[in-house]
């Protein structure tokens, strides 16, 4: 078994049990603080806590990034490294919304090499490693290519890029709900329910990284508007606007993402 075979089954194991602590909170009422605007609930702090503890001890050479906690380097001379968000869609969450997860993965040489996507209010596991095919439940998943430019695409993206991009497309567009986790909404593209998706600046490597692994390997892009993949390393960074989807589209979704930007 390759390392990132044996570091996805990891993932889908640990991610599965983080799952259900955060719903033991979800729809009671948890205890919630403030990070600037961004709320934190004490169910994303259990579900970290977790997660840092399982992870570091089954992997205890690897480094560690979170929403939730401090980074810390990997030992040794790779550079490998969690990226965790304890919750994705904290907002959602705390709505007694469905649509939220929790996402991790592993990191080695700058990409993605295992990354699970665990939503239990929605029964919905998506996983992917290096080495293999995207997977919804244990079943492949790939990417829908749009046709041609005058095909219709069905997006979903932050109201405030709708309004801005909505009536100056150059092809038409089918404007689906926002879906607040990002995580989840490139695994909806992943997985073909979504044409693609325009992603609003400011985004943290925690809200992608297992996300951009199963899209990418469900066929998919995730990319800025003038650059490739993203490379990761053990600082985590903000992103500018992104957009994601099959690459027949990828510039139609630069081009709006550019009117919005």
């Amino acid at each position: 078994m390759t390392d990132a075979l044996a570091d996805l089954d990891l993932l889908r194991e640990v991610a599965a049990e983080a799952g259900r602590i955060a719903a033991r909170f979800w729809r009671r009422d948890p205890r919630v603080w403030w990070k600037g605007q961004s709320p934190v609930s004490e169910a994303d702090l259990a579900v970290d806590a977790y997660l840092s503890s399982a992870l570091l001890s089954a992997r205890p050479g690897y480094g560690w990034i979170s929403e939730e906690t401090a980074a810390r380097p990997s030992d040794g001379g790779e550079e490998r490294f969690f990226v965790v968000d304890p919750i994705d869609g904290t907002r959602a969450f705390l709505r007694g919304e469905p649509t939220w997860c929790v996402s991790i993965a592993v990191v080695s040489g700058g990409r993605p090499v295992a990354g699970v996507l665990d939503a239990p209010s929605l029964g919905e596991v998506f996983a992917a490693s290096a080495d293999g095919a995207a997977e919804l439940n244990g079943t492949a998943i790939a990417v829908r290519s749009s046709g041609g430019p005058g095909e219709t695409l069905h997006l979903s993206m932050p109201e405030p890029m709708r309004r801005q991009i909505a009536g100056r497309t150059a092809g038409p567009v089918d404007y689906a709900p926002n879906i607040p986790s990002l995580a989840l909404r490139l695994a909806m593209v992943a997985c073909g329910r979504l044409d693609g998706t325009l992603v609003g600046a400011r985004a943290n490597d925690w809200d992608i990284a297992a996300a951009d692994l199963i899209l990418e390997r469900a066929g998919g892009v995730l990319a800025g508007l003038d650059t490739g993949p993203h490379l990761y390393n053990p600082v985590p960074r903000r992103h500018g606007v992104l957009v994601a989807g099959a690459p027949d589209i990828v510039e139609r979704l630069r081009a709006y993402a550019a009117l919005a930007a």
